[in-house]
């Protein structure tokens, strides 16, 4: 509904117009919530080919993480606002998948990892791309496979999957050295207290931005404890390392002003060894999309997602992969953490959204802006993320939750999430099956989860 007097609508509006001030600060609120985790999948099989900052391949590397951040702002104005059929026009942030990491990493063993083997992804990522675009269009006639109880078990294994990493941030990362410190736990949880007060204590602004200030003030407290607390430790081997907590300000001041991207910075290569695992994870990411997009439209609105949004979304998601393979860039899809974000704020104005899509763009045009993000620490986004990624579970429940929970409803819920997920979240139990089999099913739990779901709503007979 309008103010009268402003003639603003309001922030929940999907369309509603909202003052520029409060759409930087939730748009910038989306971009701080998924940078890191927007770049790390792309540094993991950076890593596995054999290309980084210190490789011969250095230039390369470069264009590829400012590619990263430029494609995932293109992807979600085109997720936003829709190309005809390409986009579902809902609140939806797009950036690079992390579900592909396994299957690229086996990519690279199975041809010798180098620059040819990043090619042989790219040339997989267009033509799977393709292929889940190809999915989206027959998505209206496959909706019945997909009622409330199917992808709000979906979403609850998604939010599910996510809760660990959310804590594993908490602690300031898993590979840190001084992983689960007193600090780290005292950065996190601080974030954490900070964001709901402001959620819970105040209205307006300052409650719906209240992630971005937490971790604006997560900044701070990192700073002041670097100008008070000792930055360095010394761990068991002997050796010093700089405390994970600690603001490096020698990125920013490393990083270029201004840079164009580059298009095809690697050549795609069209290998079969490549296409065939990737086709397949193609459609697992469909699968995970119609989740994201039905958990945010709960979450975010209140209702389920539209046959026209959920095919929209999925022929956005894979050919907005496509796009990305051109220049270099791992699939890009629905961003679950942002998922979250929305269904915790309950902010869904698509301006607000696209605020921080065009601040993803400019992060890649300019790599000093970029910079400064990069060197968040991972504890002040971990306390961010233990609630963004909870609020996925809950919409999940209140997916689940809109039909009777009868018993066939619940022996669903039960199977997909005790089998699917619990098996697919502990991959070692699936060790005795195919490696191909182990990359698709192993892992977060959410595409085992999600085929239980699916099959076992298509077997039991109705109440």
């Amino acid at each position: 509904m309008k103010d009268e007097k402003t003639q603003f609508s309001s922030p929940y509006e999907f369309e509603g117009k909202i003052p520029l001030k409060e759409a930087i600060a939730y748009g910038l609120q989306h971009v701080l919530a998924m940078f890191v985790g927007n770049l790390t999948p792309l540094m993991v099989i950076c890593g596995a080919c054999g290309i980084g900052a210190a490789s011969e391949f250095a230039e390369v590397y470069v264009s590829l993480l400012q590619n990263a951040m430029i494609i995932a702002g293109v992807v979600t104005l085109i997720q936003l606002f829709a190309i005809g059929p390409v986009g579902g026009k809902v609140p939806i942030i797009m950036g690079t998948s992390s579900g592909f990491i396994g299957v690229f990493k086996s990519v690279a063993s199975i041809m010798g990892g180098g620059i040819i083997a990043y090619g042989a992804m790219m040339g997989a990522s267009i033509v799977g791309g393709i292929f889940e675009g190809i999915l989206g269009f027959f998505l209206k006639p496959l909706r019945k496979f997909f009622p409330p109880v199917v992808t709000g078990t979906v979403v609850l294994a998604i939010g599910l999957s996510l809760i660990s990493v959310g804590v594993s941030s908490f602690g300031g990362g898993s590979s840190a050295v001084d992983y689960g410190s007193i600090e780290n736990l005292l950065v996190g949880f601080t974030v954490l207290v900070i964001i709901l007060g402001l959620k819970h204590y105040t209205k307006g602004l300052t409650s719906t931005s209240s992630i971005l200030i937490g971790i604006i003030c997560g900044y701070i407290i990192c700073f002041v404890m670097g100008m008070v607390l000792p930055t360095t430790g010394i761990n068991a081997d002997g050796v010093e390392y700089v405390k994970s907590w600690v603001l490096n300000f020698d990125k920013v001041k490393e990083a270029a002003w201004f840079s164009l991207p580059a298009i095809l910075p690697v050549k795609p290569i069209f290998d079969m060894r490549a296409i065939a695992p990737v086709m397949i994870m193609f459609i697992v990411t469909a699968v995970e999309t119609v989740g994201d997009i039905s958990g945010v439209m709960e979450g975010g609105l209140g209702r389920e997602a539209t046959d026209t949004e959920l095919a929209g979304g999925v022929i956005c998601d894979g050919l907005g992969s496509s796009l990305a393979a051109v220049f270099g860039v791992l699939p890009n899809t629905s961003f679950s953490q942002n998922v979250g974000l929305v269904t915790m704020t309950k902010v869904v104005n698509r301006f607000a959204l696209s605020c921080g899509a065009i601040f993803l763009i400019l992060c890649g045009l300019f790599p000093k802006l970029a910079a400064v993000l990069s060197i968040m620490p991972q504890a002040v986004l971990g306390g961010a993320a233990i609630m963004m990624f909870s609020s996925i579970v809950v919409s999940g429940i209140q997916l689940i939750t809109k039909t009777p929970m009868t018993t066939r409803n619940i022996s669903i819920v039960s199977v997909a999430l005790g089998l699917g997920y619990g098996l697919g979240a502990n991959g070692a139990v699936l060790a005795g099956l195919p490696q191909s089999l182990q990359l698709i099913f192993g892992g977060s739990g959410i595409v085992p989860a999600a085929m239980v779901a699916i099959i076992l709503n298509i077997v039991l007979p109705k109440d």
